[in-house]
């Protein structure tokens, strides 16, 4: 039970001397308890003393108005400090969790859903959020409490007080036992949660396919399943814990009982005083209340253990950045020295030999697969190449730190994602520093300050999650607007108008052309009018570099490349008989 008491102070951070505060004051509060029975003292001995007279009666109504209020102010105070220690905690290590994903290799989110991710910053971390400082006051103010009180019988009996300690300690070894019982099903909880919320996105994320192939009977078959297993696992989780605690309440009650007898039969002998007696007699009642609270919060304890080590096992993946220097490259030429790039076991890149020179531009083409994204990605670092090296200005990418590297490349994907923010802090994402003014030079660049104008708040426009207020061919434009201003001296365009409407592709042209002047440009594109105007083209086919040259080189050796034009030209013969 310490160690994990020790884990949820360590998880704390700087919140941990706050904790150790609340903790403080909640010991404060129980001794304001304590002064119950002083003032029970008081009233029983001018009973049994037969000195009834208002003074005593006074004195009495004082102490107890003294403990309650006492009790009500440092409850606040404890209460205030654990919901601050396990907000101010858990949105600490949400950043922390944040700030660590942008610097892990791209395949940890392939081996690990979103739902999972998603699992760890919302309901395992809202466990810890909502119990963790909670627990830890509870257990360690309720366990000092009851020791004080048991030290203070001590001070009126021995005997009766090492009844009460012995109690305290046989309470703590069946709660640690209970602890230990339960200990194999909370991990088995946790990965049936985290399946939960994974089924749960995944089956809202799928909805339109759910409904456009009438799926609703059975396309919920797997969230069904995740319900099912969330709620057996907690159902499990109970079974074996409240056996623990029926036998904690089974132990409170028998030192009770034994403080209760040993009372009586020591008034009996005349070793204690009848006013002591009976005091005891209402000791035995409660001075096990802040012990038994404790105990209750004690059984969540191996539920926050779990979702701490769950929280913390992002921690042990590897960085991609942790000896990277801060480097401003001379030159944006980049060059691919026999590189070889796997997934897992399926080889993606083989002995890539390429040099693309500072401010031309490189267009990648080739058949779906092969590749060719892959091959851009690797120059941004989203993964680590296998064997050999890529340089950018003379540089191993791996020598950079993140955001260095990142500073020289912006890229625009085929599927843009937008934040639901403003469209002025969307395309701020380029540069979060930038003014009001930047943002649109940025924007009228880009061909979209036309469109923004035209929305409700303009630049202040939420976009909706994704994007969703938003055409493909106006976030495409946001984007670019976006990698402009940024203003980086690489650019990587992965298939930027694949989607996009002829009405837009011309603005949309424009906004690239923009974007790109003065740049060195890697495009992976399948149209033509894109492709023909590049430095050069690479035609990637099964991770290997199958031709290389100018649009016109290539246009008269025979190969994918001008199979690819002869079916351009084909499709622009077509016609609807």
């Amino acid at each position: 039970m310490f160690r994990v008491l020790k884990k949820i102070s360590s998880f704390a951070g700087g919140r941990r001397r706050l904790m150790r505060k609340s903790i403080g004051i909640s010991f404060i509060g129980a001794i304001f308890s304590a002064l119950q029975f002083y003032a029970l003292s008081v009233v029983l001995s001018a009973v049994l003393a037969e000195n009834r007279n208002a003074k005593t009666a006074w004195i009495a109504l004082g102490i107890m108005l003294v403990s309650i209020a006492g009790r009500a102010v440092s409850s606040y105070f404890s209460n205030m400090q654990q919901t601050e220690i396990g907000y101010y905690m858990v949105a600490e290590k949400r950043i922390h969790i944040g700030d660590r994903l942008r610097y892990i290799p791209m395949g940890f989110f392939n081996r690990n859903s979103l739902g999972d991710i998603t699992a760890v910053v919302t309901t395992t971390l809202g466990d810890v959020e909502n119990s963790a400082s909670r627990c830890m006051v509870s257990v360690l103010g309720g366990l000092l409490t009851s020791v004080a009180l048991g030290l203070g019988v001590c001070a009126i009996n021995w005997r009766i007080g090492l009844i009460v300690l012995t109690g305290i300690a046989l309470y703590l070894l069946v709660t640690e036992a209970a602890r230990r019982v339960s200990s194999k099903s909370w991990p088995k909880r946790q990965r049936a949660q985290e399946g939960l919320v994974a089924a749960v996105m995944e089956y809202l994320q799928g909805m339109s396919v759910v409904k456009a192939f009438n799926l609703e009977g059975d396309g919920d078959q797997a969230i069904r399943k995740a319900i099912d297993e969330s709620c057996e696992c907690n159902l499990g989780v109970t079974r074996r814990y409240v056996p623990g605690d029926i036998l904690k309440a089974v132990v409170i009650r028998l030192a009770g009982i034994a403080i209760l007898t040993a009372s009586v039969i020591l008034y009996l002998h005349s070793e204690l005083s009848l006013a002591h007696c009976l005091i005891m007699l209402i000791a035995s009642f409660m001075v096990y209340s802040e012990l038994e609270s404790a105990g209750n919060m004690a059984s969540l304890l191996q539920m926050m253990e779990a979702s701490m080590d769950k929280a913390n096992s992002i921690d042990d993946m590897p960085m991609m950045d942790t000896d990277g220097e801060d480097i401003v490259p001379a030159t944006s030429d980049i060059i691919f020295d026999h590189v070889n790039f796997s997934y897992g076991d399926r080889k993606v890149l083989n002995g890539i030999d390429l040099t693309l020179p500072a401010k031309t531009t490189t267009a990648v083409v080739g058949p779906s697969g092969g590749g060719k994204t892959t091959l851009c990605n690797l120059i941004a670092r989203f993964w680590d190449v296998d064997s050999g090296s890529i340089t950018i200005g003379g540089y191993d990418v791996r020598k950079y730190k993140l955001d260095s590297l990142m500073k020289n490349v912006a890229m625009v994907f085929q599927n843009v994602y937008l934040f639901n923010d403003t469209v002025e802090n969307n395309i701020k994402f380029g540069k979060p520093d930038a003014t009001h003014e930047q943002v649109v030079a940025a924007a009228k660049a880009a061909c979209c300050d036309e469109f923004i104008s035209a929305l409700p708040d303009g630049y202040g426009s939420m976009v909706g999650e994704g994007g969703c207020s938003l055409s493909g061919g106006e976030k495409q434009r946001i984007s670019i607007a976006r990698a402009m201003l940024k203003d980086a001296p690489i650019v990587i365009l992965d298939e930027a108008t694949a989607s996009v409407d002829p009405e837009n592709e011309a603005e949309l042209q424009n906004a690239i052309d923009a974007l790109t002047h003065n740049k060195t440009l890697i495009m992976i594109a399948h149209r033509l009018k894109t492709v023909r105007k590049a430095d050069q083209i690479l035609v990637l086919n099964n991770g290997k570099i199958v031709q290389k040259g100018t649009h016109d080189e290539l246009a008269e050796q025979p190969g994918i490349y001008s199979e690819f034009l002869n079916a351009r030209r084909e499709a622009i013969g077509w016609k609807l008989a």
